[in-house]
């Protein structure tokens, strides 16, 4: 049987790690892997983290199933966290949520219910996206269509292009929107885009997605969450998908939350009995470990706010690393065309650098990238910026 399948080609971010792992070169430098790394290139375990997990370690009873839809006491804090303690969803039990594997097992299982919601629901995409969105979303049996989102001339948003396209959507199609640092373009909504947006879905009766991976990482948890918060406050129903990885740290955990705002309370009752379901279909019973760290975190005042410091000292650094690599490259190259780095949040920026010229930088500067020139700002380091600076200029 096994006979009949052919091999697929490698995922290209993977791949690139794994090439970048191989190579033997003092100077290579690590721009293509998606997770946060500090001044050494290491990806660290919080000290928040560390000493949440040896609480949970010291006070574990038992290694029994958690149940279909996870930590219930962490999802109710997911929820605090995601929408805010005070939100009027939440006052309302409007908000089903479950624990999940990560982001992406929560876009999955949200994909699955959204098919036994609606037997053909359109979800649109942003031009360009996550590319593991596209086969997530077929995965779950929908279809998908792309709305204009970055205008790769200007390096800014197409604003105008993204409202323009989904006033022609049908009523019930389901819009998947980056929470807050877009991957792979860095480049995020201001609060009054998503005030214009949230009135063009509520009079086109669109259903918002909000995949929020990186809450924290570009100006603050409350401010990050802007969007997800306005389209639950002002829209009956929408979805909210949350990973842990970034701003936790815990990639390996697989910690993620998927959330359903529906109608009312009879109806978010109804979403959270599909969301269990399916998480029963796919894995039935999320893991434990990763939960309970970050729902003791969440809970603890003196773990949270030493939480929100480190979570904080990345962000600043990350912020600070778009404004040197701006300011290195506008010297070396005597122009602004990469200005906009300074002006995008988040771990990744499009560079605007041809298929070629990153291949030139990998096999010539040992510097990798994926083909899209799409670069985690995050793997710059004091001690590699002058190096990737003049590799860039040499490409140019």
């Amino acid at each position: 049987m096994f006979e009949r399948l052919d091999r697929l080609a490698d995922d290209p971010i993977l791949g690139m790690m794994a090439k970048y792992r191989q190579d033997t070169s003092e100077q290579k430098v690590d721009l293509a892997a998606g997770v946060y790394q500090d001044e050494l290139g290491n990806t660290p375990v919080l000290r928040a983290v560390k000493a949440a997990e040896q609480r949970v370690h010291d006070n574990q009873k038992t290694k029994t199933y958690e149940g279909l839809a996870g930590n219930i006491s962490f999802n109710v804090a997911m929820q605090d966290f995601i929408f805010g303690e005070r939100h009027p969803a939440l006052a309302d039990k409007r908000i089903a949520t479950v624990q999940t594997t990560g982001g992406s097992g929560g876009l999955h299982i949200v994909a699955d219910v959204l098919r036994r919601a609606n037997s053909a629901p359109v979800v649109w995409v942003s031009g360009p996206t996550w590319p593991n969105h596209r086969p997530l979303i077929k995965g779950g049996g929908l279809e998908f269509k792309t709305y204009p989102y970055y205008d790769a001339e200007r390096h800014g948003i197409d604003f105008d292009g993204m409202l323009s396209t989904l006033e022609h959507a049908n009523a019930g199609d389901v819009v998947l929107l980056h929470g807050c640092c877009h991957n792979p373009t860095g480049a995020d909504l201001s609060a009054k885009q998503w005030d214009a947006l949230v009135d063009v879905l509520a009079r086109n009766e669109l259903v918002p997605w909000n995949d929020m991976a990186y809450q924290g990482f570009a100006q603050g948890t409350d401010e990050d969450a802007y969007g997800a918060r306005l389209c639950a406050q002002k829209l009956p129903e929408s979805v909210v998908v949350t990973s842990c990885s970034k701003n936790f740290g815990i990639y390996r955990d697989r910690v993620g939350a998927a959330s359903i705002v529906a109608a009312d309370a009879e109806k978010a009752v109804a979403c959270a009995t599909h969301l269990a379901n399916v998480t029963r279909t796919v894995y039935s019973m999320p893991p434990a470990h990763g939960a309970a760290v970050v729902d003791l975190i969440l809970r603890d005042e003196d773990l949270k706010a030493l939480w929100l410091e480190e979570l904080g000292d990345m962000r600043d650094r990350i912020n600070s690393l778009r404004r040197n690599l701006t300011n290195a490259l506008e010297a070396r190259t005597s122009t602004n065309r990469f200005s906009f780095i300074a002006r995008q949040t988040g771990m990744f920026s499009l560079l605007g650098l041809t298929a070629e010229q990153v291949d030139t930088l990998r096999e010539k500067f040992h510097i990798y990238m994926v083909s899209s020139s799409r670069a985690n700002i995050a793997g710059v380091r004091k001690s590699n910026l002058d190096y990737l600076v003049n590799a860039i200029a040499a490409v140019l």
